[in-house]
């Protein structure tokens, strides 16, 4: 069993950004969804971790190993997936993945090869390994990201905003892929996309201008709003009034009118139905926001 545990994390930038206020959470082998809006910090957190930051104080223990103190021990077995996955210019998939094993320490030639290949067909790309990376898809190029991450037995993988810009048969192949990864590691999924959590991650939690404001299971966390959650299609002049007035979560457009849902512990009458809450109400009640939904 792997333990990361992360006490009073902190980070300033030099334009006066907080980016991490006193951040603090344990997590375990298996999916951890770590869900919140862009800004939140939630990329800092996850470059901190990666040891390509410092952080201003606090501390983040992997088992045993103290991540800030000695942060090439933690890189030995650490898998990251950062949210731009940049490739050399004309390398296939097959160079790219044998210079990244070379890198985690693979150094005798044969080893690499057996897991370069073993990886490759995991990713199923085997068949595209003499490709130019340069050339492959959003999808394709975030599949090799996962493979090298996956390099050298990793304890823990970070993987941020991976199915940004996907399309549904991507996203889908890519789920599948982490679910598997995820039985033996810790693997942090960085994202703003509520669907990814609740595709795959058994913990989460929920970042807000760099704090934490929520963690735990995603259906505990919907079933606690059970009988809260209502909702009514308004006119876009209301609003204003209606934020005023109710406790507003949440807004999209459907049909081309706001549907708003509210968060009460009775019914506010005034024509708003119970529905069943989800996933998203949850994350606009943590974070308390009327924005249109993500």
């Amino acid at each position: 069993m792997n333990i990361l545990k992360i006490n009073n994390l902190s980070k300033t930038y030099p334009n006066g950004v907080k980016a991490l206020d006193d951040v603090s959470i344990e997590i375990e082998n298996g999916m951890f969804g770590l869900l919140g809006p862009n800004g939140a910090g939630k990329s800092s957190l996850m470059r901190t971790l990666a040891t390509l930051q410092e952080a201003d104080s606090g501390s983040a223990i992997l088992n045993d190993n103290d991540i800030f103190n000695q942060p090439n021990e933690l890189r030995k077995v650490l898998g990251y997936l950062p949210q731009e996955f940049g490739v050399y210019p004309r390398i296939t998939a097959e160079q790219l993945l044998d210079h990244m094993a070379i890198l985690k320490g693979i150094s005798k030639s044969s080893e690499r090869k057996e897991l370069v290949k073993y990886y490759l067909n995991k990713v199923n790309l085997y068949d595209k390994r003499n490709k130019s990376v340069k050339g492959f898809s959003g999808g394709m190029k975030q599949r090799v990201g996962i493979a090298q991450a996956l390099l050298g037995n990793p304890k823990l993988i970070i993987v941020d905003e991976p199915t940004a810009g996907l399309d549904p048969g991507e996203r889908n192949r890519f789920y599948n892929l982490l679910a598997d990864v995820g039985k033996e590691v810790i693997v942090i999924l960085s994202t703003h996309i509520v669907d990814d959590v609740r595709e795959l991650c058994t913990q989460m939690a929920i970042m807000n201008l760099g704090q934490i404001v929520f963690k735990g299971a995603p259906q505990t966390a919907i079933d606690e709003l059970k009988g809260m959650v209502y909702q009514k299609i308004v006119s876009r002049e209301e609003l204003d009034n209606y934020a005023k007035n109710f406790s507003v979560i949440s807004n999209k457009m459907v049909g081309g009118l706001p549907l708003i849902h509210v968060l009460s512990s009775t019914n506010p009458g005034d024509g708003f139905q119970q529905v069943e809450p989800n996933l998203e109400d949850v994350f606009f009640s943590k974070i308390n926001t009327t924005n249109q939904l993500v």
